[in-house]
């Protein structure tokens, strides 16, 4: 008998393989058994293509296996509405499926209620949280649909006592070339890469996908309060072949003040953008600059590379849901090397923000850690 996590775990696997290819829709996986073999595997392949039920379903067909009895691992409960492709609960209905496991509900309004159309009909129905894979799989969607804001990432390269750079600023190479090819992989599979006006000042980034075949081209984001932003900055020099954001306060946006300066920002190619002053004054307010990434340019998914200062700002306005973070095997032992992030008074444990580990992958001497919000998986999921 095939077991429920082996089969999720590799419905997960499966799915991962449409990173940057189908959000904004979620991805998903799909094992079909029967008889204790695995006789089907299928994942979402691309933004309205066929479903992970059906491509397990047609996956069946080639080998000329008949699924009929069979049950049906899958990621995501699956849906009961019409999209651009037709309810996957029809499909296995009509294959003769006898059981379907699932991991995570489908959050979406007119597409939910798929395991109780499953049941209606006849079909065991189960959903367990074995497989933390396939638990957290669908988050990024869950998230986009229940509040509006896109999934964001944050990377970082660390030594071991969690330093990012000397104390002069000394960063290049923490991690090894497998990491970094890990990082413009990753790159290459999100809708917008956000930075801040200190990283573009010190490290001058390109914040491009260099890597064969990205699935994606980011839109490049750069939270620069006062139009800072060096007009010689790679960023700027090349932002007519890559989307680029400056996000400023909102007064200066509009302000006569800075007319010059916009128009020197948009000769060069960039788009700026207004956005309101964060409580405090500290910055822009992140929380807005990532709704308006959503509604006005259609991000879903956003990974932020950047200095401490503004990923102790997401931190402190709890808008990390995932941690992508490559350890090298590196000890500093300096009290003034620079920290991952900073500017948030924790004086206490139960101030820190919590995180699970979610997956692990050896690169060579260097570990990548996945994390994830405590709330939205359960612990495990080795890569």
């Amino acid at each position: 008998m095939i077991q429920p996590r082996y089969a999720l775990d590799l419905a997960a696997r499966c799915a991962l393989r449409g990173r940057g290819r189908v959000e904004p829709n979620p991805m998903v996986g799909c094992v079909i058994a029967r008889d204790g073999v695995v006789i089907g595997i299928g994942h979402h392949r691309r933004f309205g293509g066929l479903h992970a039920e059906r491509e397990a379903l047609a996956d069946c067909a080639r080998r000329g296996l008949d699924p009929r009895g069979g049950t049906a691992f899958v990621t995501l409960e699956p849906c009961n509405g019409h999209g651009k492709q037709p309810p996957c609960v029809e499909a296995l209905i009509a294959a003769g499926i006898a059981r379907v496991v699932y991991a995570a509900p489908d959050p979406s309004a007119n597409k939910g209620g798929g395991a109780k159309a499953l049941r209606d009909a006849g079909i065991e129905v189960e959903r367990t949280g074995v497989s933390s894979l396939a638990s957290g799989l669908s988050a990024p969607f869950a998230k986009r649909l229940t509040t509006g804001l896109p999934w964001m990432i944050a990377k970082w390269a660390q030594t071991i006592d969690g330093r990012i750079a000397t104390r002069s600023g000394e960063s290049k190479w923490i991690s090894n070339d497998r990491s970094r090819a890990r990082v413009h992989r990753l790159r290459g599979c999100v809708d917008a890469i956000l930075s801040g006006l200190g990283t573009i000042i010190a490290d001058d980034p390109l914040l491009t996908a260099r890597c064969p075949f990205p699935r994606r081209t980011p839109i490049r984001v750069i939270a620069d309060t006062d139009l800072a932003v060096p007009l010689r900055a790679n960023v700027l020099t090349t932002a007519r072949e890559t989307p680029t954001i400056i996000a400023c306060d909102k007064e200066l946006a509009s302000s006569a003040i800075t007319s010059d300066r916009r128009s020197a920002l948009a000769e060069r190619g960039a788009t700026v953008i207004g956005v309101p002053a964060a409580a405090g004054g500290r910055g822009v307010d992140l929380h807005a600059l990532l709704s308006m990434l959503a509604s006005d340019f259609g991000v879903s998914t956003v990974l932020t590379e950047t200095g401490p200062g503004l990923l102790g700002a997401l931190f402190d306005a709890d808008l990390i849901d995932e941690a992508v973070v490559y350890v090298a095997p590196l000890m500093l032992g300096d009290e003034l090397a620079k920290s991952v992030a900073v500017g948030r008074l924790a004086e206490s444990l139960s101030a820190a923000r919590r995180y699970e580990l979610w997956r692990v992958k050896a690169l060579g001497s260097d570990v990548e850690l996945t994390y994830r919000r405590a709330h939205s998986t359960a612990p495990g999921g080795d890569a």
